[in-house]
């Protein structure tokens, strides 16, 4: 018999709940019509109204409570309260956004995977043709570097004040996070040749090759880890003569990624510079709207990875149904096709649902609807 594959659902704040609903009612699609061994238990934690009734983002024991699931489905986070509401519940994005920190470090998901891709029906805000072209996978290293939330601040709240944020690298993480953007360029390559599809680079020794890793830092300025990065970068890559390599300066690769973005390949940078990178990337490729993004852990598949999608809880517009739902969908089936690793029915049914969603996207030519009208499409497509 089959394992039953769980997963930990966290709808979060702002239009979280309202995307999740439409994530759920596929994945429900999906398992009836496919009889998946599949089964979920949605939490009212960590949110902003979990905070208000008891003064925590989540639980104490949260992580304990997640660990006992395969996966983690997390709508969004991040929710000032009512905005023109004088006695609304304040909540400061440092406190809100604190538990996504605590699962990604806790359960050790070292990759954040965003990738970038032109879709059709996907709107393209470059003019320039060959933005149809792009396809580009961001790995951001999700464990350590500028969010390790280590230093502090001293005589706080006079004119004296000193604030201190540490940014911390290893050679350890800087080695796993660069292997693995290699790792997924092979993958990515053999993937298009699959496809009849090619693209095309040139290794350092001039050779043609059919997939690229560039690796972005700040080394004339951020000198120690930018040459940490460098040196271990060139020590990967000797393993890995057929990929082509390349460096960017995080400023040159935004200047880029606007430019040509059709250049790149598979992205590999720093934690902060990865964030700032991927909300640009996913508006290259459609907006945030259509944007999925994962959190995992690829070497112990006793702890749980975390799937979200790369937009915000958005609160101007929660509540009023109009919430796009289309990247949570995205990131929902690429949550199965992560789990899929395990059982291969479940790998088939997040590409049924990714080619629903797409198909869906394409058919509509950038027409806003409202986030149960696309459920209910994408709904018909898998039923």
């Amino acid at each position: 018999m089959a394992k039953t594959t769980r997963i930990a659902i966290t709808p979060g704040d702002g239009i979280g709940p309202e995307v999740v609903a439409e994530a759920v009612r596929c994945l429900e699609v999906l398992r009836d019509k496919h009889q998946l061994e599949l089964e979920w238990v949605r939490f009212p934690w960590p949110s902003h109204a979990w905070h208000e009734e008891h003064g925590e983002s989540m639980p104490a024991d949260a992580l304990q409570q997640l660990q006992a699931f395969d996966a983690i489905l997390l709508g969004a986070l991040g929710d000032p309260g009512p905005v023109n509401d004088p006695d609304r519940y304040l909540l400061p994005d440092s406190v809100s956004l604190a538990p996504l920190l605590q699962m990604r470090k806790g359960f050790d998901q070292w990759v954040c995977e965003r990738p970038a891709r032109l879709l059709p029906g996907a709107r393209q805000y470059l003019a320039d043709d060959r933005a149809r072209d792009i396809d580009m996978l961001v790995i951001r290293e999700n464990s350590e570097g500028e969010y390790v939330s280590q230093g502090g601040r001293l005589r706080q709240g006079t004119r004296d004040e000193i604030a201190t944020q540490i940014e911390l690298f290893t050679y350890r993480a800087t080695e796993r996070i660069i292997r693995y953007g290699f790792q997924q360029a092979r993958l990515r390559a053999a993937q298009r040749r699959a496809d009849n599809q090619s693209r095309q680079f040139r290794t350092q020794d001039g050779r043609q090759c059919d997939s690229q890793v560039c690796v972005i830092t700040k080394r004339n300025a951020l000198r120690y880890w930018g040459d940490l990065y460098t040196e271990v970068f060139e020590q990967v890559a000797a393993d890995y003569p057929d990929v082509a390599t390349h460096h960017e300066l995080v400023d040159a690769a935004c200047m880029k990624f606007v430019q040509c973005p059709w250049a790149f390949d598979v992205v590999v940078a720093s934690n902060l510079q990865g964030d700032i990178l991927t909300d640009l990337a996913a508006v290259l490729s459609g907006g945030m709207g259509v944007a999925p993004s994962c959190n995992l852990n690829p070497d112990n598949p006793e702890l749980p990875s975390m799937f979200e999608p790369t937009h915000g809880s958005a609160p101007d517009i929660a509540g009023q149904g109009i919430a796009d739902p289309t990247a949570m969908l995205f990131t929902t089936a690429r949550m199965l096709e992560w789990l899929g690793r395990q059982d291969r029915r479940l790998a088939e049914a997040g590409e049924r649902l990714f080619q629903a969603v797409a198909d869906d996207l394409a058919s509509q030519h950038g027409q806003a609807r409202d986030t149960r009208t696309i459920g209910d499409a994408v709904c018909q497509r898998l039923g």
